[in-house]
């Protein structure tokens, strides 16, 4: 290529700030946007940070519960196209805010959708959320649902890497994302049906993200029982040792959830971004150092030797796939009953042996075990993997990791069956901790089973007083 060829090629595909080559927007019309942080309180500004091929855009936001409440529709915002950085996905885009706005006090603490349009008869489209927490001049509930942000920006590619590398830019694993960019939300997975029932319930809820864990613990004081519903994968040592504290100090949580504290991540740039070096821990900066402590791994890695079972009862290393990944694919999608004298089935009606919730495959995708032995025909923790001496077991339905995960670590048998793990614990000061062990058992809720119904409003009524 002679010399002349290469200056235009760089100025065809631009450089960025960084010096790497920016990455070419679409060839459609085209609109992108992220807010400068995950939640806010009433009184504190939003700046959005805005991209589009047309010079206006529209804003719309509603906040999802029960219903969709729109809350704000703002017109005529002036924009302009920007770069999209090499280095997006990892290090995030840069762009300057193109609008700001101050959270009305009013505003119910919550999920918020935002709408984003360049109108028109065939508008570009695109979106974005943030969470309003309850401020400190607001009632507020006794229950706090903290919802999966950091598992949204694992599996977001946009701008090139996610933490996976099965729709990567480049078919590489990335090993740091940012949250300044657009964010594949997945409240609507696995939080929005449980939120739209526990609301229509009549349940109050306050909201928070992964982060505030880390940089609002002191929120928690606030609240008698935490929830974690549905794909809640990725967690930071601090917020780890908020939650935990939590607990310690007499709260109950309640992880509706599977997958659960599975990787260790750690936040930089005010948790703005988030790294993982998942299944290559040498490959982390932090292996050289010989703490291992914060190894960006699996918790349960015998580097790091924090196993989420400490915290949640159970884990993935005990658990794994049923209905997905090639794993159990004709299973049942079902706990099976153990104890049904426990106060979690309390009205359900189910006897020892009973199955429930395999109408809505409430045990699917990925589950969370522990490891388990079986006395008088019931299972009973070993407590060998850091399940806490207080767990009961109280439904399991088998799960296994697909064979490929498990060549990374070299402690992990390849022939395991496991189990999606139903339990319950309690700490030292009389805080509860419940477990589904699996990341669908919101499923049930809209799916009108009667025992998955039940037995969450014995958690809620129980714990959350």
């Amino acid at each position: 290529m002679t010399l002349r060829l290469i200056v235009l090629a760089i100025m065809v595909i631009g450089v960025g700030d960084q010096g790497h080559a920016d990455q070419m927007p679409p060839a459609a019309s085209y609109v992108f946007g992220y807010t400068d942080q995950l939640s806010y309180v009433g009184g504190d500004t939003i700046a959005f940070h805005l991209s589009s091929s047309e010079p206006n855009v529209e804003l719309t936001i509603s906040r999802v519960g029960a219903q969709a409440e729109r809350v704000h529709r703002e017109i005529g915002i002036a924009c302009t196209a920007h770069p999209i950085p090499d280095r997006a996905s990892s290090d995030g885009c840069g762009w300057p805010a193109a609008w700001t706005f101050t959270v009305p006090d009013a505003w119910k603490s919550g999920y918020y959708e935002v709408a984003i349009s360049s109108g028109g008869d065939n508008p570009a489209k695109g979106s974005a959320f943030f969470v309003v927490r309850s401020g400190d001049s607001q009632p507020k509930s006794t229950i706090l649902l903290q919802l999966s942000t950091n598992t949204y920006n694992a599996y977001t590619n946009w701008g090139g890497h996610s933490l996976y590398s099965y729709h990567d830019r480049d078919g590489l694993q990335g090993h740091q994302v940012s949250f300044d960019r657009p964010i594949n939300s997945q409240f609507r997975n696995w939080e929005l049906p449980f939120v739209r029932w526990a609301e229509s319930s009549g349940y109050a809820i306050d909201y928070a993200v992964n982060s505030d864990l880390e940089f609002h613990p002191e929120i928690l004081k606030d609240y008698r029982l935490v929830l974690s519903v549905g794909h809640d994968e990725y967690w930071s040592s601090p917020m780890r040792d908020s939650l935990e504290q939590f607990i310690g100090d007499g709260g109950n949580v309640a992880f509706f959830s599977g997958n659960t504290c599975c990787w260790q991540v750690r936040s930089g740039n005010n948790g703005r971004t988030l790294t993982s070096w998942k299944q290559t821990p040498n490959m982390d900066p932090l292996y050289r150092t010989g703490d291992h402590r914060l190894l960006s791994t699996a918790w349960s890695h015998h580097l790091v030797g924090r196993p989420e079972n400490e915290l949640t009862g159970v884990g993935f290393l005990w658990g794994g796939y049923h209905r997905s990944h090639g794993q159990f694919m004709d299973g049942s999608g079902a706990f099976t009953v153990h104890r049904p004298d426990h106060w979690l089935f309390r009205g359900t009606g189910l006897k020892r042996g009973d199955e429930f919730g395999g109408n809505d495959s409430i045990v699917g995708y990925e589950c969370d075990g522990c490891e388990m032995k079986w006395v008088d025909g019931l299972p009973v923790p070993t407590h060998a993997d850091g399940t806490p001496e207080t767990f009961q077991i109280l439904g399991t339905c088998e799960a296994r990791w697909a064979p490929g995960d498990s060549y990374w670590y070299d402690r992990f048998p390849t022939d395991r069956v496991g189990a999606a793990v139903l339990g319950v614990y309690t700490s030292e000061k009389g805080g509860t901790v419940v477990t589904a062990g699996t990341t669908d058992w919101a499923h049930g809720l809209p799916g009108g089973d009667r025992a998955v119904i039940q037995i969450t409003k014995n958690v809620l009524d129980r714990l959350g007083q």
